[in-house]
């Protein structure tokens, strides 16, 4: 099993549509058995710049998180078909065991 991790900012979208949402949305259509989507308080990317929430705006890039653990050759075949559509963020797998 291949658990993959999908890191991208809050406010990153897919037209006009939540980056994060748009990725849950197409995993749920590609019958992943499971996703979770955290939000970070915290981050920085390859820039380095440190993302946090900003008390003088209702929007923030804090980062977010989706992770979902599915066979191998799904996990691979999704996110191919996902990087077809959606070039942001930045993507990692492991291989993992489920107990």
């Amino acid at each position: 099993m291949i658990q993959a991790q999908i890191f991208i900012d809050a406010d990153d979208l897919k037209g006009t549509q939540l980056g994060y949402e748009f990725i849950l949305q197409f995993l749920i259509v590609h019958n992943i058995k499971g996703a979770t989507v955290f939000r970070g308080r915290l981050g920085y990317g390859e820039n380095q710049y440190i993302n946090r929430p900003n008390n003088l705006f209702s929007f923030d890039q804090t980062p977010i998180m989706i992770t979902f653990i599915d066979d191998d050759e799904k996990v691979k075949t999704v996110l191919t078909e996902l990087r077809n559509l959606y070039r942001g963020g930045f993507i990692v797998t492991h291989q993992v065991e489920k107990w």
